[in-house]
């Protein structure tokens, strides 16, 4: 086998310290509680990593170093502080001496605990709000960035900068809250930041016991997991349209949710609902990163085992009570996922699922599938109908999905220019690579007679995103 080249060594380098950051900002961010400069300090080990590792070989244990050299740099940035802001005051305030010693490199100890699930649920603050708490978990567990988590909430990028900075000035003097006056508490009181309402907080910076205090952050710890998995499974930019690291550790981060809370419905069906979408990632792209849409995938190709555990969750969760839009979801993904062909699935059962789960979720995405549900049962009219009631939500305003749904329901409908038209309006929209050569595609198959499908056969109608 040959020697691995430089090339080589930085990808494997790269994929372990995107594996690791979450964990260790979690320890680091639970230690010394400055969020901010806790992220400042992680980056700035991830950089002596990048730099020293290639050459001196990964540590026997990655994520101890990281978190050693990150201890070491936010004690130096607490120490230049002091100095300039009074020092004792400045020290006290924000690393209590028996948290001021870093663990040995490659040593065990608490780092042997997987912090990713407590920094999920340290970062959805109740002094923030949902919005800005996913956002802020987005970046720190996700590693998405700031355009990615903007096109997830349907909102500018300069407005998501804006939330994720705010986020993390309510986290900084979430963590001086009852420490000793300083020039730093000072000059945050002098902020604009919305103090009445982090006073009335009264909830420190860390993981919450189990009970309400837990319960009360589920909702965004699991929206949080959500939107990672899909932007793991369908990236919003780039030239992939898989990143099966990210959509792999939100899978991995539900099922711990769900040994954690195992008797919380939803989040057995946001595990659901991953796994049966999950189970299709083989069969989603071609040999050169294709899309390849939900109808003319290989089913034999799924992960039937999967499945199988996806359907069980599903099975089993339902009875329990009331049933939430997760659920109906990861039934819909069930139902796509049990139809042995394409022809055979139960549309008519989808679209119920969906209209239950639009009168409950205000979600323009749940709105677009549940046009292309009607559209199979009563007909691409019908769809069209319901893509005009919804063109005018502004969430929707310049999103390439609205145009590519409508490209699909005018080709079904025999609208051949609409179509084209709409395909390319959509490709000029999205910032994903993968999408933008599949609708371009649509457009020239339709534009070109001779390269039609054989026989004239129009192809079925698609979701979205082609999932």
């Amino acid at each position: 086998m040959p020697a691995p080249t430089d090339s080589d060594v930085a990808a494997t380098i790269g994929r372990l310290l995107r594996e690791v950051a979450p964990q260790v900002l979690g320890v680091v961010v639970r230690r010394y509680r400055d969020f901010a400069a806790c992220e400042d300090a992680v980056q700035e080990a991830f950089i002596a990593a990048a730099t020293q590792w290639p050459g001196e070989g990964v540590p026997e244990n990655p994520r101890a170093w990281l978190i050693q050299v990150a201890s070491r740099r936010i004690t130096d940035h607490v120490r230049a502080e002091a100095a300039r802001r009074h020092r004792e005051a400045i020290v006290v305030s924000l690393i209590p001496p028996d948290e001021q010693i870093a663990l040995a490199a490659d040593t065990g100890g608490a780092t042997e605990r997987d912090d990713t699930l407590d920094l999920l649920f340290m970062s959805c603050h109740p002094a923030l709000s949902p919005a800005s708490a996913i956002a802020l978990t987005l970046r720190a567990v996700g590693g998405l960035t700031t355009a990615e988590i903007a096109r997830a909430f349907l909102v500018p990028e300069a407005t998501m900068a804006q939330r994720v900075s705010r986020a993390k000035q309510t986290i900084y003097l979430e963590t001086l809250k009852g420490s000793p006056d300083s020039p730093a508490k000072s000059s945050a009181r002098r902020s604009r930041a919305p103090l009445t309402r982090i006073k009335a907080s009264g909830v420190a910076f860390e993981m919450p016991e189990a009970g309400a205090a837990l319960g009360a952050r589920l909702g965004s710890v699991m929206h949080v997991l959500y939107l990672m998995f899909s932007e793991g499974y369908a990236a919003s930019q780039g030239s992939e349209i898989l990143r099966s690291d990210l959509s792999g550790e939100a899978l991995r981060l539900t099922r711990l949710l769900h040994g954690l809370v195992p008797d919380e419905t939803e989040v057995a069906g946001l595990l659901a609902l991953m796994l049966l979408t999950d189970a299709r990632r083989a069969a989603r792209t071609g040999p050169a990163g294709e899309i390849i849409p939900l109808d003319e995938q290989d089913r034999t190709a799924w992960d039937r085992e999967a499945i199988a555990e996806g359907v069980a969750l599903i099975t089993e969760t339902w009875p329990k009570g009331r049933v939430g839009p997760v659920q109906l979801q990861a039934g819909s993904a069930a139902v796509h996922d049990e139809a042995a062909r394409a022809d055979e699935t139960d549309w008519p059962q989808i679209l119920a699922l969906y209209g239950v789960l639009s009168r409950m979720s205000d979600n323009p995405m749940v709105a677009l599938n549940h046009a292309v549900a009607l559209a199979m049962v009563e007909g691409p009219a019908a769809g069209l109908a319901r893509l005009d009631e919804i063109a005018s939500d502004p969430r929707l305003a310049g999103h390439h999905r609205l145009d590519a749904v409508r490209g699909h329901l005018l080709e079904r409908a025999g609208d051949r220019t609409g179509a084209i038209a709409c395909f390319r309006r959509a490709a000029e929209q999205t910032a994903s690579t993968a999408e933008r050569n599949y609708l371009l595609l649509q457009a020239a198959r339709l534009s070109d007679v001779d390269r039609q499908v054989p026989g004239g056969r129009q192809r079925r109608t698609r979701a979205a995103f082609s999932k």
